[in-house]
């Protein structure tokens, strides 16, 4: 009796970009699904996330990095960061089983802030009083239209401080450190990828083709033979008329496309030089 033909196995491998500020261009909602399709398509052998971030919102870039850290815990996920992995970049990037960077790009920013506007100042020169009427005696802690008390700084200091701790407890898990060695990186700045691989940050220097044959090779594929295929979200009419993500308004001012977000008050993992205007947005 012949013998029946043996099942091959493809060569794909999963490209996703992360291009972009989180929770504006890279939105969870969106990409969680991509990341969903790699994990359960067994065309796809494994993951390369091509990054190119400042970071973003705190909330969104945790939900990705456990959307990453899912598809990791199934297969191979190499996290390749092209010109900045960057605070929430890297947050995610530490999903991955290897981190690979050209020698130039910029990682780390591991750290968290809390931006919000005070126009108390503003309102007064226009005139503007706000009327406030409140359940609870912070209900109102954070209000554009005021100042912070001495009681509110030291509240939002404990809720960053907490925020902050699950950042380092990312990296601590990520990239296998002890807590004094993450604290040590965890200033908040930014490093050249050649430096983040001799302090840890980053496994191997490479380009966009060897991350990918890293990524084949770690799912078994044979040496070269592996294949890029790309998954993208689906774009809406407005998007492909006006080139941005739905709900993003135009660059304003310095500040660049994030200023109506940034006005809104938050917590992000989000490099400051991003303040000036996302090139990748």
């Amino acid at each position: 009796m012949p013998s029946l033909p043996r099942f091959r196995r493809g060569n794909g491998v999963a490209v996703i970009e992360l291009h972009g500020s989180i929770g504006t261009r890279v939105r969870e909602t969106m990409y969680s699904k991509l990341f969903s399709e790699v994990a359960t398509n067994r065309r796809y052998r494994a993951l390369l996330l091509d990054i190119q971030s400042p970071g973003g919102s705190a909330s969104a870039s945790e939900a990705l990095y456990l959307n990453v850290a899912k598809v990791a815990a199934q297969k191979p996920v190499v996290a390749y960061i092209r010109d900045m992995g960057a605070s929430g970049g890297y947050y995610i990037a530490c999903g991955a089983s290897k981190v690979t960077a050209l020698p130039s790009a910029l990682v780390g920013s591991i750290g968290v802030i809390y931006l919000r506007p005070i126009m108390e100042q503003l309102l007064g020169r226009a005139g503007i009083e706000v009327s406030v009427i409140k359940g609870g005696r912070l209900k109102d802690m954070g209000g554009f239209w005021r100042s912070p008390t001495a009681e509110e700084s030291e509240k939002f200091q404990g809720l960053i401080s907490e925020i902050y701790e699950s950042f380092l407890a990312v990296v601590m898990a990520g990239r296998d450190m002890s807590d004094e060695q993450a604290r040590e990186l965890a200033t908040g700045e930014v490093f050249t990828a050649r430096r983040g691989k001799e302090i840890g940050l980053v496994d191997e220097l490479m380009d966009f083709d060897q991350s990918l044959q890293l990524a084949g090779q770690l799912a078994g594929i044979e040496s070269g033979k592996a294949k890029p295929r790309w998954l993208r979200p689906r774009r809406t009419l407005s998007e492909r008329l006006t080139g941005r993500p739905a709900g993003q308004a135009p660059a304003v001012g310095i500040l660049g496309p994030d200023l109506p977000r940034l006005l809104a008050g938050g917590v992000f993992y989000l490099d400051p030089s991003a303040l000036l205007g996302n090139p990748y947005d």
